[in-house]
C-alpha cells in the first residue's frame, strides 16, 4: 500500500476512534452528573473511551510514521466530522443542515490538501538544532499570546493548537529517528526530542482548558485550524515536504484550506437543536466533547513515547 494512503487510512481510523471516545465520555457525563471521581473510575464506558483515546494516539503516531504532516495533521479536523453523524445517533437526532453544510465544506477542503499535498514516507527528521530552535521559537510565541490582555480564549486556542501542532511535528521526528536502523534506538536524538514533546504536550494541553473557560465555538475552531498550521510550517521548511503541481498545486491548497476552516467553524459553532426542548446545562453536545479528546491526545501521544534515562549516559545516532 502507498505510503501517504496507508497514513490517510490510518488518520480515519484514528479520528473515528477520538469521535467514539468523544462521544461515549459526552453521553456518560450526562448519565452521571454529579459522580465523583471515583464513580467513573469504576465504570466500564470510562474505561472504553480511555482504550479508544490511547488506541486513537496510537494511530496517529503510526500515521505520522508513514505521511508527511502536511497530510496527516489537516486530516485531524475528520474527528469533529466524525463526531456530527454519531452524537445524532446517539442523541436520538437528525443531523442539523448546518452540520450537513460543515462537514461538507471541510471533507472538501481536506480532499484538495490531500491532492496537493501527497508524498513518500518522511524519511527527514529534525536535528537536535533544528528541534531547539523550533522549541525556543514556539515558547516565544506561546508566550507572546498568553500575556494578559483581550480575547484571551482566541489567543490561548491560538497558543494550544501551536503547542499541538509542534508535539506532532517533534513526535514524528521521535518515530522516525527510532526507527531508523541505522542509529541506536535511544540516542541523544530520540530522548532529548521525545522530553520536548511531553512538555509541549502537557502545555497544550494546559492552554486549552484555560482557552475554553470563556465559550467553545471559536476557540475550538482556533485550535483546530492552528494545529495543522503549525505542523505544516515545520514539514514545508524543514522537513522537506513539498505540495505538488507547481502554482496550481498552491492555489489548490489554499483553496482547500479556506474551505476545510469554514467547515471547521461551522461544526464548531453547532449546538444541540431538539425542536421544542433546551439540552440540559450539564450535558455537551458530540463535537464539544471532542475538544477534551483534542487536548487528551496530544499527552496520550507523549505518554506513548518511552520514558528514557538520562541521555548524558547514551551515544547519539
Amino acid at each position: 500500500m502507498n505510503a501517504t494512503l496507508l497514513s490517510v487510512v490510518l488518520s480515519l481510523f484514528s479520528a473515528v476512534a477520538y469521535a467514539a471516545a468523544a462521544v461515549a465520555q459526552e453521553r456518560l457525563a450526562a448519565r452521571t452528573s454529579g459522580s465523583g471521581t471515583l464513580r467513573l473510575l469504576s465504570t466500564g464506558a470510562w474505561w472504553s473511551s480511555v482504550a479508544l483515546n490511547a488506541g486513537a494516539a496510537l494511530l496517529h503516531v503510526v500515521a505520522l510514521k508513514y505521511g508527511p504532516l502536511t497530510v496527516v495533521q489537516p486530516l485531524g479536523a475528520l474527528t469533529l466530522v466524525a463526531a456530527v453523524p454519531l452524537g445524532a445517533r446517539m442523541a436520538g437526532r437528525r443531523v442539523s443542515r448546518n452540520e450537513w453544510r460543515g462537514t461538507a465544506y471541510t471533507l472538501a477542503g481536506l480532499s484538495a490538501i490531500l491532492v496537493t499535498a501527497s508524498g513518500a514516507a518522511p524519511d527527514e527528521v529534525l536535528s537536535m538544532p533544528e528541534a531547539l530552535t523550533v522549541a525556543a521559537g514556539t515558547a516565544a510565541l506561546i508566550g507572546l499570546l498568553s500575556r494578559p490582555g483581550a480575547r484571551p480564549g482566541l489567543r490561548h486556542a491560538t497558543a494550544s493548537g501551536f503547542a499541538s501542532g509542534v508535539a506532532s511535528a517533534l513526535t514524528q521526528t521521535v518515530t522516525v529517528a527510532a526507527t531508523d536502523r541505522s542509529g541506536p534506538v535511544l540516542s541523544v536524538q530520540v530522548i532529548g526530542v521525545a522530553l520536548l514533546v511531553a512538555a509541549f504536550a502537557t502545555g497544550g494541553l494546559l492552554l486549552s482548558q484555560t482557552a475554553y473557560r470563556g465559550g467553545l465555538g471559536a476557540p475550538l475552531a482556533v485550535v483546530t485550524l492552528a494545529n495543522p498550521l503549525a505542523a505544516a510550517v515545520i514539514g514545508l521548511a524543514l522537513l522537506g515536504e513539498r505540495l505538488q503541481g507547481g502554482v496550481a498545486g498552491v492555489v489548490l491548497a489554499l483553496a482547500g484550506a479556506g474551505l476545510a476552516s469554514w467547515g471547521v467553524v461551522l461544526l464548531s459553532r453547532t449546538a444541540p437543536d431538539r425542536p421544542g426542548l433546551s439540552a440540559p446545562a450539564d450535558e455537551e453536545h458530540p463535537v464539544a466533547a471532542v475538544l477534551a479528546l483534542e487536548a487528551e491526545a496530544a499527552s496520550a501521544k507523549a505518554a506513548l513515547l518511552p520514558r528514557q534515562p538520562d541521555p548524558g549516559h547514551l551515544t547519539p545516532l
